[in-house]
């Protein structure tokens, strides 16, 4: 083979290494910094209250003021299809 080629292909595998050393430390350095800020903002930040949310209904029913809008939104989805037919 021939030497400049050779040369070549370890300076090309010389640099791919440092490359994703690189890389791979300064993805390793952002981790650790987000879980540093992750835990001192657990120990630090004030805590805020929940707010209370209502319960939600369980009436399945739909109200008369819902009947409408069923009817349009149907209508509407009728004709979408009927007019992208494959």
């Amino acid at each position: 083979m021939n030497t400049a080629l050779v040369d070549l292909l370890v300076e090309g595998l010389w640099l791919t290494g440092i490359g994703l050393a690189i890389v791979f430390a300064f993805l390793l350095i952002l981790v650790g910094l987000l879980t540093l800020m992750s835990k001192a903002l657990t120990r630090w930040a004030p805590q805020d209250a929940q707010p209370a949310y209502p319960a939600a209904s369980t009436d399945l029913a739909p109200s008369l003021g819902d009947e409408r809008l069923i009817a349009a939104i149907a209508a509407g989805v009728h004709e979408h299809r009927k007019r992208h037919r494959r």
